[in-house]
């Protein structure tokens, strides 16, 4: 077995710092180039092995709100759509992202349902050298019409079981399942009894498109409601005397707060004063569209068109939609706006899967896993950047 010294691994922790030398470890790396053994490095230790000079080593990431990819939106696949979307996974894989949850924002059901059966079909035939398609993550289409951005608005409905059974039933959830998420304003009449129908089959729920008060999101969450879906965006924001659903999240401190991290969609200011006042919750989204992999210009958004600039997406009244950046470029900016790499990194690696239920300690979400698996980053003049770790 080989060895690989000075290694840090990211740090959701509260008070963890990107330097901390506390999380320097020895990485041990057997015949086969899978990882063996993650072992602490006592300070002032001369242990022998490759110095990766504090480089991180950390799982590929995860993405819990990617709306499509190479002109595909995932709510419009279609089965002859497959060889593009094994394109698309492809790409995602090149790009860093182990898995996602692919995410169906409000259409028709015929659409939903059909999407979901060709998703199912790709599920299934998964290949090494492609991101992996966990269960989908429905944005809607029980969203509060003020709130709802850029979701069309005839597609909207109340909440109720029964019109979740008339879009899910058949389908399966939980993580590796056919739906992971379901995004849904918990203040609309009948939400409560929907988040329970979605307990009972595995599904997390996400608050987003919400008009919510802190009152109305607090209670949401104790009846178990275990994320907030773009943090600040299509919700109230915080404001000193109506603190709002991400506030109240924080003030919690279980719930996960999913962060677009382009620096458009929120501040760099508040998107780093949201990770310090919850280091263990940010979790970075890329919430790309299906311009993502395509040059930018006038795409489209369903039938209406979708202008792609700076790698951000806005529709033709300027109503912010999405971006093409890819998920790991949220993680570079959000390290060089904090000057906290470590928990950057956790934010797109670590934290996406604690949401959908893994509890594994980082070292234990390594070893097993081969090294061409797994990601090195090295922060240097230029800022963060990453590479495959074989």
């Amino acid at each position: 077995m080989r060895w690989l010294r000075n290694v840090r691994l990211p740090e959701p922790e509260p008070g963890s710092h990107g330097s901390s030398r506390r999380w320097r470890v020895g990485v041990g790396v057997g015949d086969n180039d899978h990882v063996a053994a993650v072992a602490p490095i006592p300070a002032g230790s001369h242990a022998s092995g490759e110095d990766w000079r504090g480089d991180w080593l950390s799982p590929a990431g995860v993405d819990l709100q990617i709306n499509g990819g190479l002109g595909l939106a995932f709510p419009e696949l279609v089965p002859d759509d497959l060889p593009r979307l094994r394109e698309l996974l492809a790409l995602l894989w090149d790009d860093g992202v182990e898995a996602i949850c692919p995410t169906l924002v409000t259409c028709a059901v015929a659409p939903l349902r059909q999407a979901l059966e060709v998703l199912a079909l790709a599920r299934a035939e998964h290949r090494p050298g492609r991101c992996r398609l966990l269960g989908a993550h429905l944005e809607g289409p029980f969203l509060a019409p003020e709130r709802r951005g850029a979701h069309p608005l005839e597609h909207l409905a109340a909440p109720d079981p029964a019109a979740l059974e008339q879009r899910i039933g058949g389908f399966r959830g939980g993580p590796e399942a056919d739906i992971a998420l379901m995004t849904l304003a918990p203040e609309l009449e009948g939400a409560n009894a929907v988040i329970a129908a979605l307990g009972e089959r595995n599904v997390v729920v996400s608050l987003g498109h919400s008009t919510a008060d802190e009152a109305q999101a607090a209670q949401a969450y104790a009846s178990g409601v275990a994320m907030v879906t773009h943090a600040f965006n299509a919700m109230p924001d915080m404001h000193r005397r109506a603190p709002g659903p991400v506030a109240a999240a924080a003030f919690r401190g279980d719930v996960a707060l999913g962060l677009i991290a382009d620096g458009v969609h929120v501040a760099p200011t508040m998107a780093v004063l949201l990770q310090r006042l919850a280091p263990e919750q940010v979790v970075i989204v890329s919430d790309a569209l299906a311009p993502y992999g395509l040059a930018e210009g006038v795409h489209r958004w369903d039938q209406r068109p979708l202008i792609v600039k700076g790698g951000s997406c806005r529709l033709e009244d300027g109503t912010l939609a999405g971006v093409t950046l890819p998920l790991l470029e949220g993680v570079v900016r959000l390290a060089r706006w904090s000057g906290a790499p470590g928990r950057a990194i956790a934010a797109a690696t670590v934290l996406p899967r604690r949401v959908l239920g893994e509890r594994r300690a980082v070292p234990d979400l390594l070893i097993g896993r081969p090294l061409g698996e797994l990601l090195r980053w090295h922060e240097g003049p230029d800022g963060l950047r990453w590479q495959r770790a074989a």
